[in-house]
C-alpha cells in the first residue's frame, strides 16, 4: 500500500507540475517568437564570437526579422546555362530609396510557396534602382527562382551578415580571384573598389570558369579587360575554340601571374575545391593568412543567428560572417 500511495502521490505531483512546465515553455516560445527577441539574439552571438567587426542585424520595415519585404522582378538575365541574374525592386518606394548595404552583405531571396535561399547582393551599393542577385540552379528553391519572369512577386530579407572590410584595405593592392558563380560577391566589392579607385593601390582580377559558356557577366568582361585601372585576366580549364585568353586551372594561372604579396590583400570566392587549392597557391606565394579573404554565404540558413544550422564550431556564419579571413578560418574546426 505504501508503494501505491507513493506512486499515486508522484503521479499527482507530476500532473500538477505539467501545467506549470507547459506555461513556462509557452512563455519561452512566445518570447522567442517576438521580433525584438529574435533581433536581440543575433547581436549577443556576435558579441560572443565576433571575428571581423561588430554588426547588428537590421530589422525589416515590419519589425519582424522573419518577414520578407515584398519585391517585384524587374529584369532577368540569362548568364549561363544554369545561372540567372535577377534584378528586383522593393515594392515600398521609400524602402527602396532608403535601402543601404555594404559590399559582401547578403539577402534571403524567397519565392512564395517554394522557400528562400541566401545570395549575395552583387550590385554595388551605389546602385539605387534595384537589387541584383545571381542564382545558379541547384535545387528546388533555385529552380523556382529560375522560373521567375519580370513582374513576378518575390520576397527579400536584407541586408544580412557582415561585409568586406574595404576601409582596412585603403592604400593596399587588391587581388580578386573569382571562380564561376563565385564571381558574384567578387563583382560587388570590385565595383565598389573601382568606384573609389584613388583610395587603393593596384587592383587585379583573375576570373576563371570551366568553359567560356560557364562564365557569368560575360557582357562585362570586355569592359574589365579594357580598363586602365584594372589588371584583368580571364582563364578557362581546358582549350576551347576561339578562346584568346589564359588556359589552365585558377590556382595554376594564379601561380603563373605571381602577384606580389607585399601590401596586398587577396579576395577570393568560388567552389570549395577551387578555394582550397587557391589558398594553397596564395600561401606558396607568401600571402599572410590575414590577407586572404573569402565569403561563405552559401552556408547561411535563417541569416540572423537563430536556427543554428550554419555553425562552424562555436561560430555562426550568418552572424560572424559570411566574410572571413583565412587566419580566422584556420582557428575553426575543419568542417569546411
Amino acid at each position: 500500500m505504501a508503494t501505491k500511495k507513493n506512486t499515486t502521490k508522484a503521479t499527482n505531483d507530476s500532473q500538477a507540475a505539467a501545467p506549470a512546465a507547459a506555461a513556462k515553455a509557452a512563455e519561452v516560445q512566445t518570447e522567442a517568437a517576438k521580433p525584438e527577441a529574435a533581433q536581440a539574439a543575433a547581436p549577443k552571438a556576435q558579441a560572443k564570437g565576433g571575428m571581423l567587426r561588430e554588426i547588428t542585424p537590421r530589422p525589416q520595415p515590419s519589425g519582424n526579422p522573419y518577414l520578407p519585404m515584398p519585391a517585384t522582378v524587374a529584369e532577368v538575365i540569362q548568364e549561363t546555362g544554369n545561372i540567372r541574374t535577377l534584378r528586383v525592386v522593393l515594392d515600398d518606394a521609400d524602402a527602396m530609396k532608403n535601402f543601404t548595404y555594404e559590399p559582401g552583405q547578403v539577402g534571403q531571396f524567397s519565392v512564395f510557396g517554394a522557400g528562400e535561399s541566401t545570395f549575395v547582393i552583387n550590385s554595388p551599393p551605389s546602385q539605387k534602382n534595384y537589387l541584383q542577385f545571381s542564382v545558379m540552379q541547384a535545387g528546388e528553391v533555385t529552380a523556382a527562382i529560375h522560373r521567375l519572369s519580370p513582374g513576378d512577386k518575390v520576397g527579400v530579407r536584407a541586408p544580412l551578415g557582415n561585409f568586406f572590410p574595404y576601409n582596412d584595405w585603403k592604400g593596399k593592392d587588391i587581388f580578386f580571384v573569382g571562380g564561376g558563380i563565385g564571381m558574384a560577391p567578387i563583382r560587388t566589392i570590385m565595383m565598389h573598389i573601382l568606384e573609389n579607385r584613388k583610395d587603393y593601390g593596384k587592383v587585379s582580377l583573375l576570373y576563371g570558369a570551366r568553359t567560356p559558356r560557364d562564365m557569368a557577366f560575360s557582357y562585362e568582361t570586355e569592359d574589365w579587360l579594357r580598363r586602365d585601372d584594372l589588371d584583368c585576366t580571364l582563364c578557362i580549364d581546358a582549350p576551347f575554340e576561339g578562346w584568346e585568353h589564359k588556359v589552365g586551372l585558377i590556382p595554376n594561372v594564379l601561380t603563373e601571374l605571381n602577384p606580389d604579396p607585399k601590401n596586398c590583400v587577396a579576395v577570393l570566392c568560388g567552389p570549395p575545391i577551387m578555394i582550397k587549392f587557391t589558398v594553397q597557391a596564395l600561401e606558396k606565394l607568401k600571402f599572410a593568412p590575414e590577407n586572404i579573404v573569402t565569403t561563405l554565404e552559401k552556408r547561411m540558413k535563417c541569416g540572423i543567428g537563430i536556427c543554428g544550422r550554419c555553425n562552424i564550431g562555436g561560430r555562426y556564419v550568418c552572424v560572424d560572417g559570411p566574410v572571413f579571413t583565412w587566419k580566422e578560418l584556420q582557428e575553426l574546426p575543419p568542417e569546411m
